[in-house]
């Protein structure tokens, strides 16, 4: 199975450790443990252009170049299931 990826931020999660936990300690499947902890988004009221500006700012310190981080998180973010409603 490919591993999941983040319907919040699209991280690959891979480990156990990558998952978000729900309020009873139980692992999320859907979101990861930066954009979900204790049964809530970490970064709750955040709008999907600023969590790209996140991403990509994320991306850039991970030594990505910046057009390609945007690139990146404006072509994935929108069509994650956080992002739909």
């Amino acid at each position: 199975m490919e591993n999941p990826i983040c319907q919040s931020c699209g991280m690959p999660m891979k480990s156990e450790e990558d998952f978000g936990t729900e309020l009873d300690g139980e692992k999320n499947s859907e979101y990861c443990h930066y954009c979900y902890k204790n049964g809530r988004f970490t970064d709750e009221g955040i709008t999907m252009e600023d969590k790209i500006k996140k991403n990509v700012k994320i991306a850039k310190k991970m030594g990505v170049p910046e057009d390609k981080a945007r690139e990146m998180a404006n072509k994935i973010i929108p069509t994650l299931k956080r992002w739909q409603e």
